[in-house]
């Protein structure tokens, strides 16, 4: 399924580039929380907060390579399907935590002690 291009557009604005590796080209947008099989028309799945500009090759081995998954996970870029979209990502090239608001924005997160 196909996102919206309204929502693709926002999404594009907010990630510019890759949320691991930097790269502005060939990005593809990757759903946090996993669609499933033959895709989720869920509106939490589709929702901002659950989606990430990524590159391709990234993409590809959080989908296949273990290792990868398990960092992607640590830094929010991958969840569970039980996972909370509040659970914040962060940038790996902007070196910052961030938290996902469903409008497409996001803002810093910031750790109460």
């Amino acid at each position: 399924m196909a996102l919206p291009k309204k929502t693709l557009a926002l999404l594009r604005a907010r990630d510019p580039h890759c949320v691991h590796c930097g790269a502005t080209d060939d990005l593809i947008p990757h759903h946090r929380v996993n669609r499933g099989l033959g895709g989720s028309k869920s509106e939490r799945l589709n929702s901002l907060s659950n989606l990430l500009m990524v590159c391709a090759f990234y993409n590809g081995e959080m989908e296949s390579t273990s290792e990868v998954a398990i960092a992607a996970r640590g830094w929010g870029h991958k969840l569970p399907s039980w996972g909370d979209t509040n659970t914040p990502v962060f940038d790996c090239v902007l070196f910052r935590w961030w938290t996902l608001l469903p409008d497409g924005s996001r803002v810093p997160f910031e750790v109460n002690e």
